[in-house]
């Protein structure tokens, strides 16, 4: 996998980057490609066999959690792979929620009826909140079983019905055109829309990804970013200019770079990590079109 999606660099001129300007959000892939869904559009490969980037240990995740605090992180996600094949996941949530306002990215599949009660639980005694994000690429079962696998549809919509149930306002995640077939097409937000308040979730929350050219759909991809380009435009509104995350390896710029070469900051110290991000890989060239952001805003 490694091989399969390198980090290129413009040859023969020099690769543009980020600046850091500040620390605000912490990223831990905790499970890190290890997912129990294997969806076409999948931003860093994750499947249900051998992960080619390699889960976190518990300790490990606490030990960047107490960093981040004492750094004045401001809010923590837990993306992967599926955060739930974790074992401790329900325990490191309530870690980082002693913390800092705590996210958990998931595609809904491997949530039982007892885990939701016990995010609940979390949710009524932490100081801070915790925010369920959930994958749905489309409000037809077809369209996003195409794209993520037989029965991810109704696994996710469970989901989030339960999660509503429990009190927890879920936000649903989708990305657009994920087959690039137009499944999902125009008006994909408010299909969504209407879609959760037809669950009776009267105040749904939508968050639409761009198509990124990378991962599963690695071979899209090939442009990169010039200082030519970046001309006149504020490298601090990218996302990489106050993120960082822990993975297997070290600590990086972006989840999407997470394990890839060429992208790794440090070796874990998360403060060593405090320097420009360099934009080297054909996924930067979409935050910069789209002003993308990983977080939930």
């Amino acid at each position: 996998m490694r091989d399969m999606v390198p980090v290129l660099e413009a040859r023969g001129t020099r690769v543009p980057s980020a600046p850091f300007v500040r620390f605000s959000t912490l990223w831990v892939q905790v499970t890190g490609t290890w997912c129990n869904l294997q969806c076409v559009h999948c931003l860093n490969a994750s499947g249900p066999r051998d992960p080619w980037l390699k889960p976190l240990c518990a300790e490990r995740v606490r030990h960047a959690i107490r960093e981040s605090e004492a750094l004045g992180v401001k809010d923590i996600y837990f993306t992967g792979g599926e955060p739930f094949l974790h074992r401790e996941i329900l325990l490191l949530l309530g870690f980082a929620l002693a913390a800092a306002p705590t996210t958990v990215l998931t595609n809904g599949a491997a949530i039982s009826e007892a885990t939701i009660a016990a995010l609940a639980s979390l949710a009524r005694d932490a100081p801070y909140s915790l925010e369920i994000r959930v994958s749905l690429d489309d409000v037809d079962p077809e369209g996003n079983d195409r794209v993520r696998g037989r029965g991810a549809w109704a696994r996710a919509v469970r989901t989030i019905r339960r999660l509503h149930a429990h009190g927890l306002l879920p936000i649903v995640a989708a990305t657009e055109d994920p087959g690039g077939e137009g499944q999902v097409g125009p008006g994909l937000y408010g299909r969504l829309r209407d879609f959760l308040v037809g669950l009776g979730i009267d105040k749904p929350r939508v968050k639409i990804l761009p198509l990124f050219p990378v991962g599963r759909l690695a071979s899209r991809g090939g442009d990169l970013l010039s200082e030519e380009m970046l001309d006149g435009f504020d490298r601090a509104r990218l996302q990489c200019a106050e993120a960082r995350v822990v993975a297997d390896g070290g600590v990086y710029a972006c989840p999407i770079l997470a394990g890839l070469p060429g992208a790794r900051l440090s070796a874990g110290d998360l403060e060593e990590s405090f320097r420009p991000a360099p934009l080297s890989h054909p996924g930067c060239v979409t935050c910069y079109e789209t002003g993308m952001t990983c977080r939930n805003a």
